[in-house]
């Protein structure tokens, strides 16, 4: 989440802490069932779309496991897109618990406030945090739809980390808030290996303060599956549009999702009658953190 404001991961772990205790007052949707969804083992184009799907496990898609509330259907993506992507996110079984990094549950399978738990892994270090799952499921999606050559995000201090460069062999030097690219530092590797390598750099040199400063502005009117609200600090916070429904009056819900702190599961969130948010107002509440305002809406280039 950025290592140039070196108090953030300690402060978000306090708020992470005390956001257990209590749930903040969400914008509830008009009520929905889960569908029963039995999980299954993924599929070729599943595991292509998905590339770091483990072997043996089983999964669920988005889309099939959460149907808009009655009366409102799914709004209408481009084919090939980040948002159309994110409708067939893979799943845990219902009943996973969130676990952090070091593999302790910090949200129960029975908490109010999820709805569901990805199946993306998280790594061994606490680096896969709010910012970082948004941008490890960007550059995900931008791996898997072959435009390897496009996955560059900046750093806090607003350098380019680009994947083609860090493949190359190119490694970053960082001093304080200045970062120099070292030619030939590495062997060339373009591995899904290396490509992990080059998430964990991203992780400890971006945050929510660079995701909020590079990505576009649309308006609420324009909001699709994909974008995201972020407000930006140490600590800040961001949550992930992962759907979006509308109903015939243009009422508009979404599906949101989350990592947090301690670096943990990216997990789907729920509100006091199901897993969709209502954007109607000027503001979306979500459980853990301030509501977030309409003017704190993001998004990352898609296609």
């Amino acid at each position: 989440m950025g290592p140039f404001h070196p108090l953030r991961r300690s402060l978000m772990s306090a708020l992470f802490g005390l956001s257990v205790l209590g749930t903040v007052a969400c914008d509830a949707a008009p009520h929905s069932q889960r569908a029963a969804v039995l999980p299954h083992s993924p599929t070729v184009e599943e595991r292509t779309r998905y590339p770091w799907l483990s072997a043996g496990v089983k999964v669920r898609a988005l889309e099939e496991t959460f149907a808009p509330p009655e009366g409102y259907t799914r709004v209408p993506v481009e084919a090939g897109s980040f948002g159309a992507w994110l409708r067939g996110l893979p799943l845990r079984p219902e009943g996973a618990s969130v676990r952090d990094f070091q593999g302790n549950t910090v949200l129960a399978a029975d908490d109010a406030r999820l709805a569901a738990v990805g199946e993306l892994d998280v790594g061994s270090v606490n680096l896969q945090q709010c910012a970082d799952s948004i941008l490890r499921l960007h550059a995900e999606w931008r791996w898997a739809s072959g435009q390897q050559e496009r996955i560059a995000y900046r750093f806090t201090s607003g350098h380019l980390a680009a994947w083609p460069r860090y493949a190359a062999g190119d490694r970053a030097r960082v001093a304080g808030s200045k970062v120099t690219w070292v030619p030939g530092s590495a062997a060339k590797d373009d591995s899904r290996r290396a490509f992990r390598g080059y998430l964990d750099l991203l992780f400890t040199y971006a945050g929510t303060l660079s995701l909020q400063a590079e990505a576009a502005r649309p308006s609420r009117e324009q909001l699709r599956p994909g974008d995201f609200f972020v407000l930006g600090g140490s600590p800040g916070h961001t949550v992930l549009v992962l759907d979006v429904a509308t109903d015939a009056k243009g009422g508009r819900v979404a599906l949101m999702g989350q990592g947090f702190t301690p670096a943990q599961d990216f997990h789907v969130l729920a509100t006091r009658s199901g897993p969709w948010f209502s954007l109607d107002g000027d503001a979306v509440a979500t459980p853990f953190w301030v509501p977030f305002p309409m003017t704190s809406l993001r998004r990352l280039p898609s296609p």
